[in-house]
């Protein structure tokens, strides 16, 4: 018989007996408990099978043997041994208020005492919490497992609202310092979420707390690595040239280990068979756009962006970084590191095509509200015919239509970085090969894009308050006098950016100027480069 696809489920109990496919993670359930002291934290974006692994560990520890046949546990595990498991998940609904998460905490420790049959007395939620695990350890004189799944929700669920967040961030601390103290109850506690907090905000005292995120031996705890991908799926792959565009879409999560596949995609493109964002859909990141916007992040720095190991580690509500967001939630992951003698050295970047069409794209949603979608294909028909004055239109329609809002708020409109990370992002989500700050033998090209066999060498000024009162043409180019001595056509020219391209038929090299004042496109001069000749 076929077996199912376990799209959106979180049951190892229902996988193994209802014949969906499983992709055997459990050798890291002994592992766990064999090399460790006990206290787990792993994080991991949003749809990446955390949940499932959690149960796949309460499972093993209430002994169910019989879910675990044909597994590498079956035969590794002690199964003579059971242990009592508490489960807690903020998976369910939105957090809005401290109270709201005094109500949920009370219904979950309830939902567990009814479970293991005690009777909670305590009105604290931290001491029922500690009266809990006590209870339930001696009523089977044996130590707990503590499974926490989604332990930052209620806070992201008020990401934006700072003061509410912090509260919340404070009574989830003072209900997570239970653990330090239940030390003597405790078998194992495992705590998983999306993000992670510093220990001093969140976990301040639990220190046996070891954080497996950035851990090579547990790269691969969750997603699928190509080979579990073409043992387990073998059935539903139909090419080598399906696996390679399956590869190219959803392939290249790391985390400082062999890459992984992001499940959730790969679950649903084999039940749609089309290639789709599916794993950027179950989320809109329109917080981690404003904050990008209004920090003036440069954009094209997600292509290739080193950083240190703190902005990878750990964040906290009263001071949010925009690198670490786009790591812990999955936008960017971990390209290459290397031990340096103040830390760890991390370079990230889009983990694949998916992520990086998506994100970009969602960008030019949030900042255009949907007026860039007309000029899409305008655009990559000038790209491909070599139309620079239609594409110089098009592009002048482009920034006309970003709202006057937008450069109000943060003076966007003073940063060349700004109207770079628009062009970069929009040449992207077009499906053209952008390379940001290319670097040459004379310093860097702003922008090189490279679409079928014509290559486009971009270089960008802002200037001052001039105004554009000459655009005819002039040789085949807008040509208008630039307010500074070395304009940006001329700045390619002097450095010979174009040398590094030669092999390809036609370079055309781009000099854009835009206006602080008038917010669009001041100067456009181009030429056409005959090197052949």
């Amino acid at each position: 018989m076929r077996k199912k696809l376990p799209i959106g489920i979180q049951s190892f109990l229902k996988i193994r007996e209802d014949n969906f496919y499983y992709v055997d993670k459990t050798h890291f359930v002994k592992k766990l408990v064999d090399e460790g002291g006990g206290y787990y934290f792993l994080s991991r974006p949003r749809r990446f099978g955390k949940s499932l692994f959690l149960d796949t560990l309460r499972q093993a520890f209430l002994g169910k043997r019989e879910l675990f046949e044909g597994l590498y546990l079956e035969k590794n595990w002690d199964w003579s041994q059971v242990y009592p498991v508490i489960r807690i998940s903020f998976g369910e609904g939105v957090i809005e208020t401290v109270e709201v998460l005094d109500k949920t905490i009370a219904s979950l420790l309830s939902r567990c005492a009814s479970e293991y049959k005690v009777k909670l007395e305590e009105e604290l939620l931290n001491l029922r919490f500690m009266e809990l695990i006590m209870k339930v350890s001696k009523e089977h004189n044996q130590k707990v497992v503590v499974l926490i799944d989604e332990y930052d929700k209620p806070i992201l669920d008020r990401i934006e609202e700072k003061e509410i967040a912090i509260k919340i961030r404070d009574k989830l601390k003072n209900f997570y310092a239970v653990l330090k103290d239940a030390d003597p109850y405790l078998k194992l506690v495992f705590i998983t979420g999306v993000s992670k907090f510093s220990k001093v905000s969140l976990f301040s005292g639990l220190n046996q707390l070891q954080d497996i995120t950035l851990n090579p031996e547990y790269a691969t705890i969750c997603g699928y690595t190509e080979e579990e991908l073409v043992k387990t799926f073998a059935e539903e792959i139909k090419s080598e040239k399906e696996l390679e565009n399956i590869r190219l879409w959803y392939n290249g999560y790391s985390w400082c280990g062999q890459k992984v596949y992001n499940p959730f995609d790969i679950l649903l493109y084999f039940s749609e068979r089309q290639f789709k964002p599916y794993w950027f859909e179950t989320g809109t990141p329109t917080f981690l756009i404003k904050l990008l916007l209004e920090k003036n992040f440069f954009i094209p720095r997600m292509e290739n962006m080193e950083v240190s190991e703190r902005l990878v580690s750990s964040f906290d509500v009263d001071f949010v970084e925009p690198e670490n967001l786009l790591f812990q939630t999955g936008y960017l992951t971990v390209k290459e590191w290397s031990q340096e003698p103040e830390g760890v050295r991390y370079t990230l970047t889009f983990p694949n095509r998916e992520v990086k069409i998506s994100f970009l794209n969602y960008l030019l949603y949030f900042i255009l509200r949907g007026k860039e979608e007309g000029v899409k294909d305008k655009i990559k028909h000038f790209l491909r015919e070599g139309d620079i004055e239609g594409l110089r239109e098009a592009l002048f329609s482009l920034f006309a239509g970003i709202p006057y809002d937008w450069y109000r708020k943060a003076e966007l409109g003073r940063y060349e970085g700004f109207y770079a990370s628009i062009l970069y992002s929009y040449f992207c989500a077009i499906g053209a090969e952008v390379r940001p700050e290319d670097i040459t033998s004379e310093g860097r090209i702003d922008l090189t894009v490279i679409y079928y066999d014509k290559v486009y060498i971009f270089e960008f000024k802002v200037v001052g308050n001039g105004v554009d009162k000459k655009r005819g043409k002039v040789g085949g180019k807008r040509k208008v006098k630039s307010a500074k001595k070395l304009s940006a056509l001329q700045q390619i020219k002097e450095r010979r950016y174009w040398e590094k391209y030669t092999d390809f038929e036609e370079i055309y090299i781009v000099g854009v100027e835009f206006s602080k004042k008038k917010r669009n496109i001041l100067n456009f001069e181009w030429e056409k480069l005959n090197l052949k000749n």
